[in-house]
């Protein structure tokens, strides 16, 4: 009876042994986060902006302490919104239209971040983990910097612009591990060759945006002025010149140019002045052919138009009708308004 104990013993300890001796094996896997890339309004200047990629790597399953190495490949593509190009990148507004910006992966923003296999920019981020894995399992974080910029650029359109790299295709994680029940691995030779396992490869989705702001400029300014030159005697026809009001507006802003009544109005009437005091009737006009007056009620007898992101030139028409004023030199001054 006691020797048929021990055997039993004997078979017990052995499958204890057994299952101590089996190799180390575990599955690791990988996942990213990225925080969404904001840049500053810009109307055309350099602008510059970070964001943040968390990267976790986790292995489970390793029956002693043991050591797991990480080699990973992080792939960023043109975005949904990007034309299906990573040098430029770009971002569009609601009307489609483009601002160029790029993606890189170091601060001085020489390295564009680009993707594994791409024929114009093969260039993903690349990552090595190494780190312990208890009995319980271990893990490693890592975070690593998006640096955008927007370059200088002309003629852009004001909106809200965007380029979204939300779907499958256009963010990657690739990477390959090494695992070691006693002492350390050799890094895998890249994130799709050697190690011990290639691992289940995700996404790291997040959202590029930017703005450019309604702008409009006068140019020059102030604008020049309006001279009906001499005139002998009595004023017996109507006396027409032309001035323009240069302006600079961002593409689609909205724009309405308003002239108010002058300094020396009697109501509605725009009037001239002398150093005596008296005066000389004139009116200002959008038209070429001086049927609608221009006031400075918006909606109303304003003049309205959209930027183009370029100058343009806005002529007013003025004209002083018939009348008899006193011999003199006479001024008046106009404000101009623009409301965007």
């Amino acid at each position: 009876m006691n020797r048929l104990r021990f055997a039993m013993s004997c078979l017990m300890l052995m499958l204890v042994l057994s299952l101590f001796a089996r190799p180390a094996s575990a599955a690791t896997t990988c996942t990213g986060t990225m925080t969404n890339l904001n840049f500053a309004p810009t109307s055309g200047g350099v602008t510059d902006a970070t964001a943040t990629l968390t990267v976790t790597c986790n292995t489970f399953g390793l029956s002693l302490l043991a050591n797991a190495k990480v080699s990973m490949c992080l792939s960023i593509r043109s975005g949904t919104d990007g034309g299906g190009t990573l040098n430029p990148r770009r971002m569009i507004n609601g009307f489609g239209d483009p601002m160029n910006m790029q993606l890189y992966t170091d601060p001085a923003r020489t390295a564009i971040w680009g993707s594994r296999g791409s024929a114009t920019v093969p260039n993903p981020l690349l990552l090595e983990f190494s780190y312990a894995v208890p009995l319980l399992g271990g893990s490693q974080t890592l975070n690593a910097t998006l640096y955008g910029r927007i370059p200088a650029q002309s003629g852009l359109n004001a909106g809200t612009y965007v380029n979204r790299f939300t779907a499958a295709a256009d963010t990657l994680i690739e990477f390959r591990y090494a695992e070691a029940l006693l002492g350390t691995p050799g890094m895998p030779a890249s994130c799709i060759a050697g190690g011990t396992g290639a691992g289940a490869p995700s996404q790291f989705p997040f959202t590029v945006n930017g703005s450019v702001p309604n702008s409009c400029t006068l140019t020059p300014k102030p604008v020049p002025n309006l001279a009906f030159g001499n005139v002998p005697g009595p004023i017996t026809s109507n006396v027409d010149r032309t001035t323009s009001i240069g302006l600079v507006c961002s593409g689609r802003t909205a724009w309405q140019i308003g002239l108010n009544n002058g300094l020396y109005a009697s109501g509605t009437t725009r009037r001239m002045r002398n150093g005596a005091g008296q005066f000389v009737v004139y009116e200002l006009y959008r038209n070429s052919t001086r049927t609608l007056r221009w006031g400075n009620t918006l909606g109303s007898d304003t003049l309205a138009g959209t930027g183009s992101g370029g100058a343009q030139s806005l002529p007013v028409y003025g004209r002083v009708g018939a009348q008899a004023p006193s011999i003199g030199g006479y001024s008046d001054t106009i404000t101009v308004t623009v409301t965007y």
